[in-house]
């Protein structure tokens, strides 16, 4: 007898023939061994197999198709080079949707003109920035020539320096206590991370109904308390309060679990040492547990500044900016003289923009100095 090795599949149509065939060999090989009842049962079951073994083969299809249209591009370029053929799509999107936008943006806010088109825009060095810098007096807005410029960022100031104050404190003492011993920590975990996962709009949505004067649920307790109602959202007062509230509440959850994470990563052995040094929890918490988590409040305090100055279409879906400039931030006063206002003033919204970028550059930059400084000292 012949020992000889059976040839390999000719080509990729025989190999997916010969694959199928013995896929379906396997599949109703059993019904010729099979009897009564468990005939029966396995008949039951023969359509779930077979869509599973068709959904096999038609994965195991598209992996042959993939290598042989890889397999020469691979001869060519080699091992090594190959990461850099997997990365360009992506270095493409990267490349059209944010790298190429970000030039343009930089050179229409050295310009001016109604036409997007950059060949259509005349070039007027820094007279936009010098516009938006015009200014008797920067704490009152009113004296500006960008009134509502100045009025964005006196409120952005306010709402950053609150939102992410209240925020980082409240997901501090909420990482803390999920990272203690308590019944069902992982539903309250994944509940606290749950509103992250709701995109911002429907987030607005949802409070916006709530904080309704007519047919809020919270003005339906209220008046059942035997309160009035409240205009949450015509106040002016009360309307920054639930903007910052509303705030809190979507990006809480995604600062609880990279504080989680830090305070996971403490040694437990640390804590013991405290303890038969006669610490209490304050002092463990003053002494052990803040100085390591200081890298993990840096990393939080960068990125929820950032967040916070971005802030934009939560905002504008709860409430429009209103009532009148109250909650009327930075990035509103971008989008409105680029697409809010006819016509449109893109050289002021692209000058504004790279002011935002530049005063966010510098405070990440501080950030990180000063939490590299720390951890010299």
């Amino acid at each position: 007898m012949s020992t000889e090795a059976k040839a390999p599949p000719s080509n990729i149509l025989t190999m997916a023939r010969d694959t199928f065939l013995y896929e379906l060999d396997y599949l109703l090989h059993p019904l010729q061994k099979l009897k009564g009842f468990n005939r029966f049962r396995y008949m039951v079951i023969l359509p779930f197999l077979t869509v599973y073994h068709m959904a096999y083969l038609l994965i195991l299809g598209l992996l042959s198709i993939m290598d042989l249209i890889l397999s020469p591009i691979q001869r060519a370029l080699g091992t090594t080079r190959m990461a850099y053929f997997f990365i360009l799509p992506n270095m493409l999107v990267f490349g059209i949707f944010v790298l190429l936008p970000m030039v343009l943006n930089f050179y229409i806010g050295f310009t001016s003109g109604q036409s997007i088109r950059v060949e259509n825009r005349d070039w007027v060095g820094t007279q936009n920035l010098e516009r938006l810098m015009d200014c008797e007096n920067f704490t009152d807005p009113n004296t500006c020539r960008e009134d509502f410029f100045w009025n964005g960022v006196r409120n952005t100031v306010f709402f950053v320096s609150i939102q992410v104050a209240s925020m980082v404190i409240l997901a501090l003492f909420t990482a803390i206590s999920l990272n203690g011993k308590i019944l069902f920590r992982g539903f309250f975990r994944s509940v606290f991370f749950y509103p992250v996962l709701l995109s911002p709009v429907v987030v607005a949505l949802i409070w916006k109904w709530m904080l309704d004067a007519e047919s809020g649920i919270i003005n339906y307790f209220l008046v059942q308390l035997g309160f009035d109602r409240v205009n949450f959202l015509i106040d002016r007062n009360w309307a920054r309060f639930w903007v910052i509230v509303v705030s809190d509440w979507a990006q809480m959850g995604f600062y609880t679990l990279i504080l989680l994470a830090g305070l996971q990563s403490i040694p437990a052995s640390l804590y013991e040492a405290a303890e038969m040094d006669g610490a209490n929890a304050v002092s463990k918490f003053r002494y052990v547990t803040l100085p390591l988590l200081v890298p993990t409040m840096t990393v939080v305090l960068v990125l929820a500044l950032i967040r916070a100055v971005q802030v934009f279409d939560q905002v504008f879906v709860l409430t429009g900016g209103g009532p009148g400039t109250a909650t009327f931030y930075i990035v509103q006063y971008i989008y409105r003289n680029g697409f809010g206002i006819t016509p449109a003033q893109y050289g002021l919204a692209s000058a504004a923009s790279l002011l935002l970028a530049s005063v966010l550059l510098l405070l990440t930059l501080g950030q990180l100095w000063l939490a590299r400084r720390n951890d010299t000292v």
